[in-house]
């Protein structure tokens, strides 16, 4: 009865979560190139702030992570990818984002819990969790196919061990 339930479930749980499922493998995929340019499109980016701003103060203005400025000549400073005129507080600089869709698809792979859809992020945590284990319940533990299936559990969690402590 467990095995009928649990094919059930690991089947129709599946074809609904399909759709975030292709999202959460191709915002991956893409995270996992974050620190470069890929797929990224360039913008560039004048604000007006106010006069005088230091450091990080306009790097929290300007909204850009990991601010540093390069160097000060006279009232310039040169940041990466810009400038800012301390006496006017003109601003220009060149941001690179990726497009649109891909930027909401990252966004919803990394949202925490003080953002509101992060229960979605839960719920498909925990039915990821539930197809790992009910795929056990694929096939009856006598038959050749289970037998083999637990040769390739074994190869796959000593891979897991392995990429983790390495």
């Amino acid at each position: 009865m467990t095995n009928k339930w649990m094919r059930l479930i690991h089947r129709y749980l599946g074809f609904f979560l399909i759709g975030i499922m292709i999202v959460y493998s191709l915002s991956g995929i893409v995270l996992i190139f974050r620190n470069t340019d890929f797929l990224k499109k360039e913008t560039n980016v004048e604000k007006t702030l106010k006069p005088n701003l230091k450091g990080q103060e306009l790097g929290r203005a300007l909204h850009l992570k990991r601010f540093q400025v390069d160097k000060t000549e006279g009232d310039i400073v040169f940041f990466k990818n810009g400038e800012y005129n301390k006496a006017t507080g003109f601003a220009k600089y060149t941001n690179k984002e990726l497009p649109f869709v891909l930027t909401r698809m990252t966004h919803l792979h990394k949202a925490t819990s003080a953002e509101p859809l992060f229960w979605l992020n839960v719920f498909f945590g925990v039915s990821l969790f539930f197809f790992a284990i009910s795929s056990f319940w694929m096939f009856m533990p006598k038959t050749k196919i289970f037998k083999k299936g637990m040769y390739f559990t074994i190869g796959g969690v000593v891979l897991t061990i392995i990429m983790l402590f390495v």
